[in-house]
């Protein structure tokens, strides 16, 4: 089968690949599948640049041939996951260095090059060997039985492991040390070795590819695409399909709040990281210099309204096996977060016409004026103006309500909606609804009681961390030392009763990395503490080292704030000795008092039951008694359904959201922003405006 094109790169030698393998094809038995080639690198396959002309036939295609390798399959898999061409070819072309996917996306032709890649003899041969070794004996070789716990595909219906370390929320864009087509680059650090592919990954389709240069092959398991056009149809988002049914959700224990442990999930760790097809990236990268973690880590390119972000997802623990596994579960969130992936369309139209079954925009926070005038990438919101919407469930009302897409999936968006840019603030993973849902909401806590105390200037209780004897606790604190840092902990809570904590880790010699934040919430103190002083301890191995190489360019940002543009601009400007003046509220605590003190007034009300429900009711009912609505946003992605996974965007509209950049921060102009610390009995008043704090946040 053949298909008319113009000449271009690729083409040719797609159809000298063609004619060889039907040649080869016409002189094999009957039972092998007649081979279909298409290209694959010479047009864009994911509908943002020009048209892929091979669009109507490469569903059907079981052979790409790109610039240095040939594709084959999909082929095999069990009887509930099914792929096609397209689906590979989305995949591919995701993990495509920065400079590739601009060129495929942004519309430029492709040009030269029109007889590359040379096709020898026996590199046909091989192919062709390849070829016939896996699709010779039918879809039947691999139809192997689904993993044990796994779920079948469905539409419908969060990681935030408390231990686990918090990947970033989008990060600068950088190429990737891998070539073309997933080769490592010379120079680039070695990554860590996957495990066997587990059942989960046997139970899909396969990915053999032939490396044209050196003719080894390798195979890889594909997950299918959710936004196929050839698989999926699309079907309208409904109010009725957004309703959360929640019931129990019985846990192991009445103290422990993940109903499974992260290594029960049947993850498909091969599907998740490999450099042809990778949902999430190409690899997964560890860092044996780190002295505090073991950490692991990926990345991959996510397109959004202002190009293409690097959004990163990674694991922080004591062994690398648990660090691969939660950086995994992190990046289905973050792959879940970034765009909705499960073939409905959105509601398109504008607030005023929405507003009886719509968030109010405006309830979640805009930009100053000033910034909206300046920033060529936004503009203010229009509530006359269609924007794209998805239905969500209201815990408060029990009823679907209709909320932005762009506050709900932080990577969506077009040119009507850019009133905002949302990062991950309330996404999380788990279990089931209810568990991603709560750890949803005690994100957003942790990130609102940060943000008031930090511009609010509040005199915050540190917590005497010789009283909180758990060997985690102890370990961690003895691993700062060793990197020359003390590490203080603080009851950040405010008018919600749950702990929050708040880490601060002060280099003791005053050098580069002075000051690392972090904070966790949860509703066992100490769990609270150890997930707070776990996160700063990924942070100040490197820290040093980041203000040292950017050290003129963070003392340009101390000089004129404006400059703090990207998440990790924050964290590292307060690595500036300079910087700790800002920082005086928690060098000087209100008190210093032990643990059990600390939280005493906590223990009373945390509730002790069996049932994740009344966890979750019980931060609901805190919630909605301060006068506000409890939101979730079904973001759970087919592939999440497989695992056993569920995956919720959780909205307070009304408490503060936490923003990167300083020109873009909502939270200063907010109302809670001049009343919470009242109400939590910080203040006898509400927060004048002139005892803002005008200093942007240390928030990694």
């Amino acid at each position: 089968m053949t298909t008319a094109t113009a000449s271009t790169p690729l083409d040719a030698a797609r159809a000298r690949l063609q004619s060889a393998l039907t040649a080869r094809h016409s002189r094999e038995p009957g039972g092998l599948p007649a081979p279909h080639a298409v290209p694959l690198g010479a047009a864009d396959v994911l509908g943002f640049g020009r048209p892929d002309p091979y669009a109507p036939t490469r569903p059907a295609a079981n052979v790409q041939l790109t610039s240095r390798a040939v594709l084959i399959g999909p082929w095999g898999g069990g009887p509930d996951a099914t792929a096609c061409g397209q689906c590979l070819a989305m995949r591919w072309q995701r993990l495509r260095s920065r400079s590739e996917r601009e060129a495929l996306e942004l519309g430029h032709a492709p040009q030269g090059a029109v007889h590359w890649p040379v096709l020898t003899e026996y590199a046909v041969d091989a192919v062709w060997a390849a070829y016939r070794a896996v699709l010779g004996a039918g879809p039947a070789r691999t139809a192997y039985p689904a993993a044990p716990g796994a779920e079948p595909d469905r539409t419908g219906t969060a990681a935030d492991a408390r231990d686990r370390g918090r990947g970033r929320d989008q990060g600068r864009g950088r190429d990737r040390g891998r070539d073309r087509d997933g080769d490592r680059a010379p120079g680039t650090p070695a990554s860590d070795p996957e495990p066997a592919a587990t059942p989960a990954d046997r139970a899909l389709p396969q990915v053999t590819r032939v490396d044209l240069v050196t003719l080894a092959t390798a195979t890889f398991p594909l997950l299918p695409e959710p936004l196929c056009p050839a698989c999926v149809q699309e079907v309208p988002d409904t109010a009725e399909a957004a309703r959360m049914a929640l019931g129990p959700a019985p846990k192991p224990a009445p103290g422990v709040y993940r109903l499974r442990t992260a290594d029960s999930f049947p993850l498909p760790t091969a599907a998740l990281a490999n450099p042809v097809c990778g949902a999430l990236g190409s690899d997964v990268r560890i860092n044996p210099a780190s002295t505090t973690t073991a950490p692991a880590a990926g990345s991959h390119f996510v397109r959004g309204y202002a190009g293409l972000n690097d959004v990163t997802w990674s694991g922080q623990a004591n062994r690398y096996a648990t660090s691969r596994t939660l950086a995994h579960l992190e990046g289905l969130e973050r792959y879940a977060g970034t765009h909705r992936r499960r073939g409905t369309t959105p509601v398109v139209d504008s607030y005023a016409n929405l507003a009886g079954q719509a968030l109010n925009p405006a309830d979640c926070g805009f930009y100053a004026p000033e910034t909206y005038a300046t920033d060529p990438l936004l503009s203010p919101f229009d509530p006359d103006r269609p924007i794209p919407w998805v239905w969500a469930h209201s815990l408060r009302d029990d009823a679907p309500v209709l909320v932005p897409a762009r506050l709900a999936h932080y990577s969506a968006g077009v040119d009507a909606d850019n009133f905002v840019f949302e990062c991950s603030n309330g996404c999380a993973t788990g279990g089931s609804p209810e568990e991603a849902i709560l750890f949803g909401l005690l994100e957003l806590v942790e990130r609102d009681a940060f943000l008031l105390a930090w511009y609010g200037r509040a005199r915050l209780t540190a917590i005497d961390l010789t009283t909180a004897t758990t060997p985690a606790v102890r370990s961690m604190l003895d691993r700062a030392a060793l990197h020359g840092y003390d590490v203080h902990a603080f009851d950040t809570r405010m008018d919600l009763a749950v702990p929050v904590v708040t880490a601060l880790a002060v280099r003791r010699d005053g050098g580069p990395g002075t000051l690392s934040f972090s904070a966790a919430a949860g509703f066992d103190p100490v769990e609270t503490v150890e997930s707070a002083l776990s996160e700063v301890l990924t942070y100040i191995p490197h820290l040093p080292y980041q203000v040292a190489e950017r050290r003129s360019e963070l003392e340009a940002m101390e000089r004129d704030f404006t400059k703090v543009l990207h998440l990790k601009d924050h964290a590292q400007l307060y690595g500036l000795p300079s910087m700790t003046r800002h920082a005086a509220t928690y060098l000087e605590p209100a008190a210093v008092l032990p643990l059990d003190e600390v939280f005493a007034d906590w223990q009373p009300l945390r509730p002790r039951t069996g049932d994740l429900l009344d966890d979750l009711r019980f931060l609901r009912d805190r919630l909605t008694a301060a006068g506000y609505d409890v939101i979730a946003v079904d973001q759970t992605t087919p592939e999440q359904h497989r695992m056993g996974l569920h995956t919720v965007s959780a909205l307070v509209p009304g408490l503060l959201p936490l923003d990167f950049g300083w020109s873009r921060q909502r939270a200063p102009r907010m109302p809670r922003m001049r009343t919470a610390l009242r109400t939590a009995g910080r203040r006898p008043d509400d927060l004048p405006e002139a005892e803002i704090k005008a200093a942007p946040h240390p928030f990694p």
